[in-house]
Order: structure tokens, then C-alpha cells, then sequence
């Protein structure tokens, strides 16, 4: 009787405290997580953020929790261990994520200016200061040719277009020299043999900041995330020689480099970053609801999430057309896995 007893209260005890750890967790049924990369964490998207949550609030009847991270690393591995249901996620991070869990799947996309998946990208840059942008050119035309033995700041080796793209374009443009016929990936993410010492900005503004702070002579990052720091001073948006300066009122991390100016010598474009769902604790009736608000013309046409171009807040995304999100497929993402190959 007493071994009885003993056993049902030992059993009693163990459920109640898987019980109370699973309340606490992602898995809650009246909370839905949502975890950001560093570049959208910082205070100046927390309305961008906010606005986001409350339409999936406002169809799921569940209470978003938005998680905050400093490291790439972290949000993919929150996203794939299930301590998360969404995320918004660059593609290099979906893939890393999805080989961990096959049960990671994009939800949408941000579309392009024609409101379709066909011009559904952004770019990624390479840049020097406006100061040292003459020694980046090689018969009258900027080129990557002098970055060898510099200073050279990435985001992260999990970011695509801080790393994955602008380390396939060092790699394609050098390896057809005799000396670095062999050069691959992990000679880049390191001081030497290739650079003479790298930097992680761990996020596209630390990056660039990395760049204009003097820190680094050459910095990866993309024109989505700094955006709202910067402006063109010449030249075209996303060209080969064009310079953005930094606006007087930039905000953090921006603030310490006011009125710096950098040139791009290096223009790639890159396929736009995902919303990213673990179907492991996100059900498929969730799954849709979310997926159809999203798509909508009630989230295209809100201007709190997709910001007007002459708009004086910061965004998340930007709409010049007919900018939205769309649903992209698993194999969107193929021609990111090929650079891994």
C-alpha cells in the first residue's frame, strides 16, 4: 500500500512539473513566440515589430512574445529547437535552420516593386570609405582586386548577404589567380591568409559601423538594414560606385558616425529574407491563418508595416510599388544551398 501511494505521488510529482515547464514554453496554447536577427531588434523597429504581432494576434487569438537576440546563431537555433514558432530570417539561416529541423518551412516573403516572388530581392554590398575609395579601383573602375590584406568586416557567417554571397563573389574573382586557386570559405572568416584581420559586426548595422568607425578598411552589408541610417549623396541606389552618407539624426548604432560617407565598390543582389515557421509546435489551422493575413491587402496596404518611401519612421519593409508578401516555396531557396556546393 505504501509502495502504492509512493508511486502515485512520485508520478503525481512529475507531471505537475512537466506540466508547469511546458506552460512556461513555446508550446503554450495562448502564446505564440517570435524571434528576430539582431538587425531588427533594435528600438527603432519596435513598432515595425509590434505591428507585425498584432495582425498575427489578431487572427490566431494568441498573444505574441517577441524575442530579441544579439546573435545570429542563437535566433536560428531558437527557431530550430522548437523555443520558437516564427522567425524572420535571412535565407543562409533558413537553410541552417531547416537542416537542423526539417520541420522548419518558409511562410512569406517580402515581394519586389512589381508585387510578385520574380523581382523578390535585395543587395549586398561591399563598401570603403568615401576616403579610400580611389584605392579600390583598377583601371578606372571599381573592383575587389585591393582588398587582400585588409581590415575586413562581415555580419556573420550565418548571414547571407553579410557573408554567404560576398564570400562566393571574393572566392569566384580570386580563385582564378594561381595563388589563391584553392581558396575557400573558411580562409575568409578568419585573420590570414586572405585578410589581415576580420571583424563580425554581428548584425548589417554593426558592420557598417565597423567600416565607418575605422575599424575595418572593407565591410559586408546589405541595403535593407541600413536604410533607415542612410541616404544616397551619389549616384543610384544599389550601383557600383555610389556613395551614401549617414543621416545627421541617424540612430543607434549610426549615431557615433553621423554625416560618415562610404562608396560602394561591390553590388550583389540576393534573394529576399523569409518568414520562417517550426511546424513542430505551430499547427497547420495556425499555419494558414497567419500565411493569409500576411498575404492580404490589409497587411500590403498597412503603412505601419510596409512604410511609405518618404515616410519619417523606421520600417521593416519599404513600399515603393506594389511591394508585399508572397508565398515562396522550399526550393525558392536552391540557389543559396548552391553556394554551399
Amino acid at each position: 500500500m505504501k509502495k502504492n501511494l509512493l508511486s502515485f505521488l512520485t508520478i503525481f510529482f512529475l507531471v505537475s512539473i512537466l506540466t508547469a515547464c511546458s506552460s512556461g514554453s513555446a508550446n503554450s496554447n495562448d502564446k505564440l513566440t517570435m524571434v528576430w536577427y539582431p538587425n531588427e531588434s533594435g528600438n527603432d523597429l519596435k513598432a515595425a515589430r509590434d505591428e507585425i504581432g498584432k495582425v498575427i494576434e489578431e487572427v490566431t487569438g494568441k498573444k505574441i512574445e517577441h524575442k530579441l537576440t544579439t546573435d545570429y546563431a542563437i535566433a536560428i537555433e531558437t527557431i530550430a529547437n522548437g523555443n520558437a514558432q516564427l522567425a524572420f530570417m535571412g535565407a543562409q539561416g533558413y537553410i541552417e535552420a531547416k537542416n537542423k529541423n526539417d520541420k522548419i518551412e518558409p511562410l512569406v516573403v517580402p515581394s519586389g516593386k512589381s508585387g510578385t516572388i520574380d523581382d523578390a530581392v535585395y543587395y549586398s554590398w561591399l563598401a570603403v570609405k568615401k576616403a579610400e575609395a580611389e584605392n579600390y579601383k583598377v583601371n578606372g573602375e571599381y573592383a575587389i582586386d585591393n582588398i587582400v590584406n585588409s581590415n575586413f568586416s562581415f555580419v556573420s557567417s550565418s548571414s547571407t548577404s553579410g557573408f554567404k554571397v560576398p564570400s562566393s563573389d571574393i572566392i569566384a574573382h580570386f580563385s582564378k589567380e594561381d595563388q589563391w586557386k584553392d581558396l575557400n570559405p573558411e580562409d575568409l572568416m578568419e585573420s590570414g591568409p586572405f585578410f589581415k584581420e576580420v571583424l563580425y559586426g554581428d548584425s548589417h548595422q554593426g558592420s557598417a559601423v565597423n567600416l565607418l568607425s575605422g575599424r575595418a578598411d572593407v565591410a559586408a552589408f546589405c541595403d535593407t538594414c541600413v536604410g533607415n541610417y542612410v541616404e544616397i549623396a551619389e549616384g543610384e541606389a544599389n550601383q557600383k560606385g555610389s556613395i551614401y552618407k549617414v543621416k545627421a539624426d541617424a540612430a543607434e548604432p549610426f549615431n557615433t558616425v553621423a554625416g560618415e560617407e562610404f562608396t560602394l565598390i561591390n553590388v550583389t543582389p540576393v534573394l529576399n529574407a523569409p518568414f520562417a515557421v517550426n511546424m513542430d509546435n505551430l499547427s497547420e489551422e495556425d499555419f494558414k491563418k497567419i500565411q493569409e493575413v500576411l498575404v492580404s491587402d490589409v497587411v500590403s496596404k498597412n503603412e505601419k508595416i510596409f512604410v511609405p518611401e518618404d515616410a519619417d519612421m523606421a520600417g521593416l519593409f519599404t513600399k515603393t510599388a506594389d511591394e508585399k508578401f508572397v508565398v515562396a516555396e522550399d526550393s525558392w531557396f536552391d540557389p543559396i544551398r548552391e553556394l554551399s556546393k
